[in-house]
């Protein structure tokens, strides 16, 4: 079976130091049929102007979809990208995660009808997360264990992820208790079973809109399959400005009604009403 073309979704806010370095990394995959939506929730012109400068010399399509600043709005732009993605399987992930070479082509290789893929991420502190430049990613480096202990501290759980590859990474992908959820930096899913479930509740803000996408696709019968050992990103330092209580709360809740009243469906998604 051929593998699935890719649409890449890379969400981003005005963070430009980071999404260069993230750029830096698709620019390299070894799987190299995939375009990027770079889904922008707001940006200044400082972005655009990266996106544009990236956009003049790089091996894939960038699209940048963008609309205007109006507060914390993010699941509506990755609802606008998942509309406009040209390919069958959308890849869902941050403009502050790094991939690994094999990043996508990982997720091309894992993709599957009927399920949606799960990985995760290696969380780095702010020094390490400063000290990776163009030439690190390019040259793998940045995914060494040994080059990013020396560039700060790395925890042991991170160490473990880096460091198994093929059998070992299959069987921790089988044993680890963590559970397959729906991961906006580390997710993918095919359009088709995303516009089902009418893409992403646009009511909820930070802390488990993507959770929650992924609960109702389970509803809606799609299982789920674990990667986070197989499909490996850098998860780059930065501030929560836009973590509040009430939104916590007010998303929670619409998760327990997900949960309780088995949704399937949002009616506040890509189709309205």
């Amino acid at each position: 079976m051929a593998l699935p073309k890719i649409t890449v979704i890379i969400a981003t806010y005005n963070k430009t130091d980071w999404l260069e370095k993230v750029l830096y990394g698709y620019s390299v995959q070894t799987y190299k049929d995939f375009d990027i939506i770079i889904a922008d929730d707001g940006s200044t012109n400082e972005t655009k102007e990266l996106i544009d400068r990236f956009k003049r010399d790089y091996p894939v399509e960038i699209t940048h979809a963008w609309h205007e600043d109006k507060g914390y709005r993010r699941q509506k732009i990755l609802n606008e990208a998942i509309v406009i993605a040209k390919h069958d399987y959308i890849l869902f992930t941050d403009g502050d995660c790094i991939p690994r070479e094999d990043f996508v082509e990982t997720h091309a290789k894992q993709a599957e009808k009927g399920y949606f893929l799960s990985g995760g991420y290696c969380k780095l502190p702010m020094d390490i997360s400063e000290a990776i430049a163009e030439d690190d990613i390019k040259s793998k480096r940045c995914f060494e264990v040994k080059w990013l202990k020396q560039q700060g501290e790395l925890g042991g759980k991170n160490k473990l992820k880096l460091s198994a590859k093929n059998g070992l990474a299959n069987f921790l992908d089988v044993v680890t208790p963590t559970g397959a959820t729906f991961n906006n930096c580390n997710s993918s899913a095919w359009k088709s079973d995303l516009l089902a479930i009418n893409g992403y509740d646009e009511r909820m803000q930070y802390g488990g809109p993507d959770r929650e996408l992924g609960e109702r696709l389970i509803n809606n019968g799609i299982k789920t399959k674990q990667i986070r050992y197989k499909a490996i990103c850098l998860h780059l330092d930065h501030a929560r400005g836009y973590k509040t209580k009430e939104s916590l709360d007010r998303n929670l809740a619409i998760r327990a009604t997900t949960k309780k009243e088995n949704k399937k469906w949002t009616e506040f998604g890509i189709k309205k009403g």
